[in-house]
């Protein structure tokens, strides 16, 4: 995506830069040897839950919506690079320019943070599970499949720091990559109505707008692109000499989350739109997806998929025991006063071995355990949908806010392609908010 600050001017020099941070400024040449934390926010972003809706647009309306996967990919390249250019620019962290909006930000963060954290570690975990249960039917249960990934993404967090982390997710998207491309040129998609799929056309369906809004809002992450800023820092980019690095890195994230979505759709528009096939919403239309892909293609081809399926869940696991994990540290440390909410303390590796990380780490995992076993409380599950629907429009108001304001460096600030990309990101998922706190069962709430 093009550069989408305001132009430099005379007066922006390293002194703006707050004290406490790496002193080289001089840009870092664009180079792919840098890229990582692209890849780590492509790979924790999209889930089986992105793929499931991705595949259902593709059966329902065939090509008609690719143009709004493209979109979709084009609105969070905008809200993760607003996220980046933040850290980088100012050398804080981004908790810290949310502290400084006001005490409002940090009760929405730990709300969320508690109630999302709780549900969505059991969904997490769930959705890991049902691609081994596939592969392996008479090894163990769904359940003890579920909490052995728990289990596993935790021991995996807590003991290997983000230079690992990077590589085992970096091989993982590499088997999302190779499953999803093979299984849309399995499909022989037909390129001519493909590239009609480019023109922003509605369909012809009850809700069309709604539906599009819907596929363009959930292409590619919620709370992780607010952590793409944290993982950049994690990666040692900690001022403006890594900013057409982090750009690059940004652009590659969502090239990346843009083949996995179109290569589903692909699969959707062909395997299920042709033949009139429908699957369920939800992981388990993945696991239907297998079987349909057995009839099809032969054992190895729904094996190969199910591996694949099982890599899109569980680089999503171990995305957000990570990346959640850093913000709830770096919110703690702020709480606590300390002056410290900076891109250099991310970068020493302090985060990683801090108690909060590591509390944060067991309420991922053992708290929804319980879930597992007992069940989703039903009011839960709605704060869950209500808060998740809010947090996108609330990332991409608060980056508008910042980005304009005299807490980032007049250099950084954001030119008119950023601030109207924000815009729409954050009328998009104002729109999207409304809707699902509108379609929650609030009478059976009360």
């Amino acid at each position: 995506m093009a550069d989408t600050t305001g132009p430099p001017t005379g007066n922006s020099t390293q002194s703006e830069a707050p004290p406490g941070i790496d002193s080289d400024t001089s840009p870092r040449k664009s180079s792919w040897k840098y890229i990582g934390p692209g890849i780590v926010v492509a790979a924790t972003g999209v889930g089986a839950g992105d793929l499931v809706a991705t595949l259902i647009a593709g059966s329902n309306f065939g090509y008609t919506l690719l143009w709004a996967a493209v979109v979709g990919c084009l609105v969070k390249i905008s809200l993760a690079e607003a996220a980046g250019r933040w850290h980088l620019s100012t050398g804080r962290t981004l908790f810290d320019g949310w502290a400084s909006l006001g005490r409002w930000t940090t009760w929405f963060f730990v709300v969320y943070v508690v109630v999302w954290g709780f549900v969505y570690g059991a969904a997490a975990m769930s959705s890991s599970a049902l691609p081994l249960q596939a592969l392996f039917p008479d090894v163990m249960d769904l359940k003890a499949w579920a909490v052995a990934c728990g289990l596993v993404g935790l021991l995996f967090v807590w003991f290997n720091k983000y230079a690992v982390f990077e590589k085992v997710m970096t091989v993982l998207v590499g088997v999302m990559f190779v499953v999803t491309v093979y299984l849309a040129i399995r499909v022989t998609p037909n390129l001519g109505d493909a590239f009609a799929g480019l023109l922003p056309v509605l369909p012809d369906e009850k809700d069309s707008v709604l539906n599009t809004l819907g596929l363009i809002g959930g292409v590619g992450g919620t709370i992780t692109l607010a952590a793409y800023g944290y993982w950049v820092n994690a990666k040692g980019w900690t001022n403006t000499g890594w900013m057409k690095v982090m750009r690059l890195d940004n652009r590659v994230a969502y090239v990346t989350t843009g083949i996995f979505v179109v290569a589903m759709l692909f699969v959707g528009a062909e395997l299920l739109h042709s033949a009139n096939v429908a699957i369920a919403s939800g992981d388990k239309g993945l696991v239907q997806l297998a079987d349909i892909l057995e009839a099809e293609y032969g054992t190895a081809t729904a094996k190969f998929f199910l591996i694949g399926f099982f890599a899109t869940s569980f680089t999503s696991l171990i995305g957000v025991w990570h990346g959640v994990s850093l913000m709830f540290a770096d919110f703690v440390a702020r709480y606590r006063g300390h002056d410290d909410a900076t891109g250099t303390e991310v970068a020493s590796g302090a985060r990683e071995r801090s108690w909060p990380f590591r509390a944060y780490l067991l309420w991922l995992t053992f708290p929804p355990i319980v879930l597992l076993f007992q069940g989703q409380p039903f009011r839960l599950v709605i704060l869950y949908g209500v808060l998740g629907a809010a947090f996108l429009p609330f990332l991409a108001g608060t980056l508008l806010w910042l980005l304009n304001s005299s807490r980032t460096p007049t250099r950084w600030r954001n030119g008119p392609l950023s601030n109207a990309m924000l815009a729409l990101a954050g009328l998009l998922f104002l729109v999207l908010c409304v809707k699902q706190v509108w379609d929650q069962p609030w009478s059976e709430f009360f």
